[in-house]
């Protein structure tokens, strides 16, 4: 059985400001950006060693244990925290320390397949940040991993240096017992970070970044581990099932069953309801029924939602009609958004609105994020076949890069207009004595400081994902060239649009030094984006005269 505690002591941190919102008709900021990390530990039968992992999650301030899972059979626990991207990735460091310590794999057994003591350490974007934001997280974590303890460390999904890693499944292939015979002698399992050898008691670990998937498992009313082999085919991705599905049957002695363990990758477009149907289908052809299903950690809303639609059958069911999000969290209504988390229209509607934002700076930060996105892409459509192996791994470095400056980007949307507020609130305190005065005065002097930081800080990542739009422009997919030429227009734009945002507030502020310092700043800046937007658009009319000429 799967078993889930949560010492609640334990694990009381609240994520600072996680949950307070600033208000403009229905439009919310938070503070913070927020990520979730769900690493799993070769460890499901000594609680002790369970509680130590939870204690060292919990004691990173500004962490949130949310849930932890272990089962007997599997021999495998599961922990999801959440909290600002490097707290986050502190606390799975913590936890990684005690399962070294405390893990051998030379003496572990269990139906899961596994290869590490700390066998996989996901980071996923919640709020406020991107899958690329999470891919950096994940290689910093594999390098302090690795080089604290000996340990090598493989990039797996969104963050994989190759093709053949970004499915777990192929990096963990013939487990601890098989990695520990091939790293160090078969070049196909050299690791990212770390020594090539495997770590004698903790194997090796994959991390990276994902996102968000649901652990989904089905139990059999039979001992027979081929009729769950079976279903687990008539689902999986790679033996004909569907395309967002990992799974895998797998023996529970200890329940007198077998499971058809699942991963859903991509929850929105595989659903919990359709995999189950076709499980239940498959097998009865066997004479057997699913009693009973488990959701190892955490599941989001529209999951459960489409799972109750489907077997329900209601008329109307929404995220709206859910009474408990009237009032959990402080939220007024369930369907407010960020800036963000809007469609494009609706943030259109936003910008349009005769009120101050979000403002040009929001729109400079869109501007230079979704002109990221298309060096994105263009380095992605550049990395397959026979004619990019010369430039693949050059093409996979820029995309990551400039991943990590289009979640940035993105993030500033928000804090532009948050920036803004901030200085229009100053103006609001007291003035009633001299000290008031110079209170005010002092906070509406830093406040303006920080609104002309903010759109240089967009200015300074536009400018680097502009240098990631050159080798996309020279090297990259032929095809995809005139989406080059627009990445370097849309990041030129928002340097410049995120420039006068700089300019305006620079005009308010005292401290010269400060002024002369960001003025500089601002004109380098100017500077050497345009004479990059200019190299980039001669690459890409020379490119596009090389197509049209055939």
């Amino acid at each position: 059985m799967l078993l889930r505690f949560l010492d609640r002591s334990r694990s009381s941190h609240l994520i600072p400001n996680a949950f307070e919102w600033r208000r403009n008709g229905r439009h919310k900021v938070t503070h913070v950006k927020i990520v979730e990390c769900v690493p799993n530990f070769s460890e499901g039968r000594r609680k002790d060693v369970i509680d130590a992992i939870a204690d060292a999650i919990g004691s990173v301030e500004g962490v949130r244990l949310l849930d932890v899972e272990f089962d007997t059979d599997h021999n495998r626990s599961v922990f999801t925290f959440i909290g600002e991207p490097q707290k986050v990735k502190e606390a799975a460091l913590k936890a990684s320390d005690v399962a070294v310590k405390k893990i051998d794999l030379t003496k572990h057994e269990g139906a899961h397949p596994r290869m590490g003591a700390v066998d996989v350490v996901p980071f996923i974007p919640l709020h406020g940040t991107t899958i690329g934001e999470c891919i950096e997280l994940s290689k910093q974590f594999g390098e302090e991993f690795a080089a604290k303890h000996e340990v090598p460390i493989f990039l797996y999904s969104s963050s994989a240096t190759r093709p053949e890693r970004v499915d777990l499944p192929n990096i963990r292939e013939g487990e601890f017992e098989l990695l520990r015979e091939k790293i160090g002698t078969d070049p196909a399992k050299k690791p990212d970070y770390g020594p090539d050898k495997i770590h004698p008691t903790a194997g090796a670990t994959a991390t990276g970044a994902r996102n968000f998937l649901i652990a989904f498992n089905m139990n059999l009313n039979t001992t027979d581990v081929e009729v769950a082999k079976a279903c687990a085919n008539a689902v999986r991705n790679t033996t004909g099932g569907f395309v967002y599905v990992q799974g895998i049957g797998l023996d529970l002695p200890e329940k007198g069953m077998v499971q058809v363990s699942c991963n859903l990758t991509h929850p929105k477009r595989t659903k919990i309801h359709q995999v189950l149907e076709v499980v239940r289908m498959e097998a009865r052809r066997f004479g057997v029924t699913v009693v009973e299903t488990e959701i190892v950690g955490m599941v989001p809303l529209f999951a459960l939602i489409d799972a109750l639609k489907y077997y329900l059958q209601p008329e109307k069911l929404d995220e709206s009609m859910i009474l408990d999000l009237y009032y959990l969290g402080g939220a007024q209504d369930p369907t407010e958004r960020t800036f963000t988390e809007m469609s494009l229209i609706e943030f259109g509607n936003q910008v349009r609105r005769a009120r101050a934002t979000p403002g040009g700076g929001s729109v400079a930060a869109a501007l230079g994020s979704y002109g990221a996105a298309l060096v994105c892409m263009v380095t992605g459509l550049s990395l397959s076949g026979r004619r990019f192996a010369a430039i693949k791994d050059e093409m996979l470095g820029v995309r990551h890069t400039v991943e990590n400056d289009r979640g940035v980007l993105m993030g500033l949307v928000e804090t532009d207009s948050a920036a803004f507020d901030d200085v229009m609130a100053t103006f609001k305190l007291p003035e009633e004595s001299d000290d008031d005065k110079k209170k005010k005065e002092a906070a509406t002097e830093e406040a303006t400081k920080k609104a002309a930081e903010v759109p240089l800080k967009t200015m300074l990542h536009s400018l680097e994902a502009l240098k990631g739009a050159k080798p996309a422009a020279a090297k990259g997919n032929i095809n995809s060239i005139t989406d080059a030429g627009v990445a370097a227009l849309a990041l030129m734009a928002a340097i410049e649009g995120a420039s006068l945002n700089v300019r305006i507030n620079l005009g308010n502020i005292k401290d010269k030094k400060f002024v002369a310092r960001v003025d500089g700043e601002v004109e380098r800046i100017i500077g050497e984006g345009t004479a990059l937007k200019e190299e980039v658009m001669a690459l890409v009319e020379a490119r596009m005269k090389e197509l049209a000429e055939g």
